[in-house]
């Protein structure tokens, strides 16, 4: 015996000893002895620290790292002579039936242990651990596969012919099927055909799924600064047994496998076989700007004046300051409120437009400024769909599409008149649930039985409706309440499911002068600041910045949570419709509260203040306005923004002007709902 070998040998005693891996791999032992029943292949999963192996012996510990197929089989001798010492498992006769799957707790934090799936060459050939990183777009459903078998040779008079466990075939990382069990494999002794001891056969779960590299967010924007090239191919990604179903459509993960190349017909595929499997969540910002921070102690006498400007300045790259400022207001407000958790406050946006093209651009630029903005191009499809799996399993395989790619972001999906029935009852679905189902027929994908396979859909919906050309495909109604917009193009349930609805139409002839002269200028010179205040806040500082302040954990304060509960309960009383009786969606509460949540977070605070209940009721009843017409509220038409943002002396007047609306709001809650406790502060 090689000296180096048994040297090796003793040093993985040591580690499993001192790791504790020798107690778990006598409990493991435990269960297969206490099942009395033989198998053909005994798998073992042991964790190893590369680290820890490293400082005891550095030659087994750059073997485990580089030749990991030759370093499991040391494990697997060394488990073999405790598992006859200690006799722990009394069926075992040979030690090719022991399989040994070795899982690193983490690799050196080394370029070369990295394996990039946008660069060339994929080294697939050298078959030791590498570490990964991307996003999961395709999942199939869960098969069965072969991690061992016996053979018994069908020579009568071969010693191999007998039920001893001595031809045993196992699965090893990147092979096919056909590698471990086939009918044409021959007996090493006598060279006569061997045949499968069937009842000894040990299945496994496998899943197939294909991951790309998160570089693919960037291709998939609207707009997007970094004009660099780069190649993008998703790959393949095996996950086995205890692996199968650990990974979720639409995450990011970090995993550590062992690349191979698999051959399908006559085409050959680089793969990974997944050995370790980490959801990955890059940390955000832990700061702003100084510009941002000096601009939030200029306006820090008011409660509203940093918001106000913050949209008033913002997208001055797409178009003038000062235009647009309801809509910059709302886009800011859904962009802050954007995270993957399960029951995450959403803010989904309708922009009613004549200027189709400018709000376009807008809506685009925005984008970028989160890892997830996902414009959808109308080639594909929003939810997940089913094809059938490409690597001639003939399973199924669920597609991510654009509205999971965009987890725990902005999903843009265009004009929302030019889809279908069929999608936009889709698309009204998923608002009201949060979840999509996808449906996989068994028949055609070779399983006993139907299945239904549920997928969460965490993302912002932005939509707009052109008013100038849906005018044209239909009859407009004519009997309209005051304010009250015509969207009868749009099923009324679905444009309920958006939490805003914002009209947009085309500037009057003292606003369309800025935004032409900046259009045309920007044509001629893309890459010119045509503002000081784009100089000042960049692109990069608000993408910054909103990463910063939707990581904020905000509180409702009783102040603000007693406004909002009591503006909803008056408006249910008094928006009510003869036939269907309050015209007050049930989610108006939901969206409240995410609104006043967003405009906290926009203002760098971690609790909802009145005035922030102030803005979100003042924007939700315009959005209602314009469905159904006014209420005793009754808004003005543009209740946010009522005048220009020139200088110090306008945000002041502005701030008189929304004080105002709060007192008419309270006004409006005691009367209307009496039954609220809502502490006023007479001035």
């Amino acid at each position: 015996m090689d000296p180096e070998i048994q040297k090796m040998r003793e040093v993985v005693l040591v580690y499993l000893d001192r790791s504790g891996g020798l107690q778990k791999f006598v409990h493991d032992c435990k269960k297969y002895n206490d099942s009395n029943q033989s198998y053909a292949v005994y798998r073992f999963i042991i964790s190893i620290n590369p680290s820890d192996i490293a400082e005891l012996d550095a030659t087994l510990g750059n073997y485990i790292l580089h030749n990991p197929l030759q370093a499991a089989q040391i494990f697997q001798s060394v488990c073999f002579v405790a598992i006859k010492t200690l006799s722990l498992i009394e069926q075992l006769q040979t030690e090719a039936q022991i399989s040994i799957l070795l899982k690193p707790t983490h690799l050196p934090p080394l370029p070369s242990y990295v394996l990039s799936l946008s660069e060339y060459p994929f080294n697939y050939t050298s078959q030791r651990f590498y570490m990964s990183e991307g996003i999961v777009i395709a999942m199939g459903t869960v098969t069965k596969y072969t991690q061992g078998a016996r053979f018994l040779c069908t020579e009568e008079t071969c010693p191999f012919s007998e039920g001893r466990f001595r031809c045993i075939r196992v699965h090893c990382p990147g092979a096919t099927e056909s590698a471990t069990v086939r009918i044409d494999f021959v007996c090493s002794l006598c060279s006569s055909p061997l045949q499968e001891d069937m009842k000894f056969r040990v299945l496994g779960d496998k899943q197939i799924v294909e991951m790309i590299d998160a570089k693919i967010l960037n291709a998939l924007k609207g707009y997007c600064i970094d004009t660099s090239h780069f190649r993008i191919q998703a790959f393949t990604l095996f996950l086995r047994d205890e692996l199968a179903n650990k990974m979720t459509i639409g995450n990011h993960y970090r995993i550590i496998g062992i690349p191979a190349c698999v051959q399908n017909g006559l085409q050959m595929t680089a793969c990974i076989e997944v050995n370790s499997v980490q959801l990955y969540k890059p940390n955000g910002p832990s700061f702003v700007s100084e510009n941002f921070k000096y601009l939030l102690s200029l306006t820090s006498s008011s409660c509203w004046r940093f918001s106000a400007v913050l949209a008033n300045i913002f997208a001055s790259q797409v178009v003038p300051p000062g235009t647009y400022n309801t809509l910059k207001l709302a886009i800011l407000l859904s962009l802050v409120q954007t995270c993957e958790k399960e029951n995450a406050d959403y803010l989904d946006l309708l922009i009613m437009t004549s200027d189709p093209l400018v709000i376009d651009r807008l809506l685009n630029y925005s984008l970028c400024l989160l890892p997830r903005g996902i414009r959808h191009p109308p080639s594909s499809e929003i939810f997940p769909c089913v094809s059938k799996d490409k690597h001639g399993t003939g399973s199924a395989s669920i597609q991510a599409c654009s509205a999971v790619l965009a987890k725990g972001g902005i999903c843009y999906i265009g004009d929302l008149s030019s889809y279908k029935k069929d999608k936009l009852e889709l698309l009204q679905s998923v608002l009201e649930s949060r979840t999509t189902t996808v449906f996989i027929p068994g028949k055609k994908y070779g399983e006993e039985a139907d299945q239904q396979v549920t997928v969460s859909v965490q993302t912002n919906f932005w939509s707009f409706v052109d008013v100038d050309s849906s005018s044209k495909k239909h009859i407009q109604k004519e009997n309209f309440l005051i304010g009250q917009m015509d969207v009868s193009l749009i099923p009324v349930n679905l444009v309920d499911g958006f939490g805003l609805l914002i009209y947009n139409e085309f500037p009057s002839s003292r606003l369309s002068s800025p935004v032409v002269h900046h259009t045309l200028k920007k044509a001629i010179n893309p890459e010119a600041m045509l503002y000081k205040v784009s100089q000042q806040f960049r692109t990069e500082d608000y993408e910054e910045f909103i990463l910063f302040a939707r990581n904020l954990h905000v509180e409702l304060s009783s102040e603000a949570e007693s406004l909002i509960q009591g503006y909803y309960l008056a408006s249910r009383r008094v928006r009510i419709d003869s036939i269907h009786g309050s015209t007050l969606s049930a989610s108006a509460l939901k969206i409240l509260i995410s609104l006043a949540k967003a405009h906290a977070k926009l203002s760098l605070r971690q609790r909802v203040l009145e005035e922030d209940a102030v803005i979100a009721i003042l924007l939700l009843e315009s959005s209602l306005t314009l469905k159904h017409g006014t209420s005793a509220l009754c808004v003005a038409p543009n209740p946010v923004f009522p005048f220009d943002l020139s200088d110090e002396n306008s945000l002041q007047q502005r701030d008189i002007y929304l004080m105002q609306c709060h007192h008419q709001l309270l006004k409006f809650i005691s009367a209307y709902s009496p039954g609220i406790h809502i502490n006023t502060n007479e001035e």
